[in-house]
Formats: C-alpha cells, structure tokens, sequence
C-alpha cells in the first residue's frame, strides 16, 4: 500500500462531476491513496464514498496531484489553491468548450491507473500579478490572475478614460469601455471573445486588448512577459472601473489609485497525458470546419 495523496476538486452543482469523482476517488483508494477535498464538498462527497475512504479539506496541505472534475471555471478555482503550492492540475472536462482540461468524459476509464503511474507530462503557463497602488505608492489590493485581468467600467451609460502605459513609457489615451490584459491561456477565453488573437500557450508573452474603446489606436497588442502594464482612469470623470481576475475575483478602483500588471513569479503547472499539438486542441475545441465553410455549403 502507498501513502500518496491527491487532491479532488469537484464542480459546485454538477450532479455528473460528483458521480465521477466518487468513481475515482474509490478507483483510487484502493491503490492507497489519501484525498484533499474542497471545504464545501467535504458533506456532499462524504454521503456518497464508503466509510474508509479518508479524505481532508484543502487548507494549505500539499498534494502530488489535483484532478479537477468540471470546466475550465472549476479550473481557475481549483488554481487558486494550487498556484502557490505549486501542485499541477489535470482537468477533466464536463463543462463546454474547457481549453485548460486535458480528459474528457470518455477517457476517465484510465484515470486511476494515470494518476497511479504518474504517466503524465507537466507543462508550466504563465500567469500575471496584479497589484493596485494609491497616490503614496502604498499596496491597496493584489490578486494572480491565469486567464486575464480586465478593468471595466461600473456604470453602462458612461465611458472609461485610462491612459495606458508599457514599460513606464506612455502609449495612449484610450475612451473605452475598459482594458483587458491576458496571458497566452486567456487568450482563446474573455481576450477572444474581445477580438485578441490566439496566442499559443508555450508563447511567452501578455496580451492588451482595447474593449470598445474609441481612439484612432485601439488594436490588440502582443507584449513581452517582462513588460509591465499600467492603467490609470482619469479622477475627473464620474465614470469609475472595477477590476476582474478571471472573473472571480474584484476590486473596485479609488479615484487616486492606479493598477500595474506584470509576470507573476509563480507559473501555473498544469497535467497532460502526451504531447498534443496545440493546433489539434484549438480545431477540437472550437470545432473548426477544417476545410472551411465554403466546402461545406458546397456539400
């Protein structure tokens, strides 16, 4: 018998993501493995598993593995526990389009045996730090974020006004409806969705995207890792912004403070079972027509 742990992090109302995870959870606990489990599912999970299977809430513990079962939202919560610990995370995808998951439903007959025999590869992504400042300079707020930071403005009916600046130096001006600054992972999500390109995750890179912003310079930017991004909405006007880190997390920003984002020192690891072109995950998950959809309307 072995004395490993591993972490199993469920999606908060999927009926699917518990009745998989009791699955593994018992696949598992007969190979001796020990589990951590997110707070709020200790009672959920404990009705289901059988008496002698141990499990703990997260806290700090570390744990070798963390196999999360939902989407890629499931994902960005179960990081927020794993990045600083430096756990990798296999996700297995239950929700939609799950660009950071690596299984499927269909491959989960195998998953205890992976996990056992450790056959997976783990790859490292970059992620961002945001840190907001007040006009003395003093720290008011700071938060990671994997997939993106967004400043976006509170009120609909009225505009932002922030000056962006790279590196110290300025580069414009910009009325929009906010900001969004992403790594290469968020780049298929919320920085897609706003008209950034797709950045393949080994790229080391950030991505600013203008969202709706008008100006005469308002295309999406590629930036090195090392730059350092600075937002700054002028106090004058009655419009206010609120900052997102992946959505999950907000801070609504004072008229003197300004926000600075930059690499974070830490890098989001995550599971994969091979070594999977990123351009077959992208077809997948997109579900693009590879021959177009002229082809097909000629069919």
């Amino acid at each position: 018998m072995t004395n490993r742990t591993v972490a199993v992090l469920v999606h908060p109302v999927r009926e699917e993501a518990l009745d998989e995870a009791v699955e593994f959870m018992a696949d598992l606990h007969a190979r001796g493995f020990g589990f951590l489990v997110f707070e709020e599912d200790v009672e959920r999970l404990g009705a289901r598993l059988a008496p002698e299977i141990r499990f703990e809430p997260l806290d700090h513990r570390e744990a070798e593995l963390a196999v999360v079962f939902g989407g890629d939202g499931t994902i960005l919560r179960a990081a927020e526990w794993a990045l600083p610990l430096g756990v990798p995370l296999l996700g297995v995808n239950l929700g939609h389009v799950g660009f950071l998951a690596e299984l499927e439903q269909s491959d989960l007959h195998e998953l205890a045996v992976v996990v056992d025999e450790k056959r997976y590869l783990v790859e490292e992504r970059l992620v961002l730090e945001v840190e907001v400042r007040n006009a003395a300079g003093e720290l008011t707020w700071t938060s990671p974020a994997i997939n993106e930071v967004s400043l976006e403005k509170v009120a609909r009916e009225r505009m932002l006004d922030v000056m962006v600046t790279i590196d110290d130096r300025p580069l414009s001006r910009w009325g929009c409806d906010g900001v969004l600054v992403s790594t290469p992972s968020g780049s298929t999500a919320y920085g897609f969705s706003a008209g950034g390109p797709v950045i393949w995750p080994d790229v080391q890179a950030m991505l600013v995207v203008p969202l709706a912003a008008h100006a005469l310079f308002n295309r999406p930017m590629v930036l090195s890792p090392s730059s350092k991004v600075t937002l700054d909405v002028t106090p004058e006007l009655p419009a206010r912004g609120i900052i997102w880190c992946d959505g999950r997390r907000s801070h609504e920003v004072a008229d003197d403070e300004i926000i600075e984002v930059t690499q974070f020192e830490s890098k989001l690891r995550l599971a994969r079972l091979g070594v999977q072109p990123f351009t077959t995950r992208l077809v997948k998950k997109f579900r693009l027509p590879i021959n177009g959809w002229r082809k097909q309307a000629e069919k």
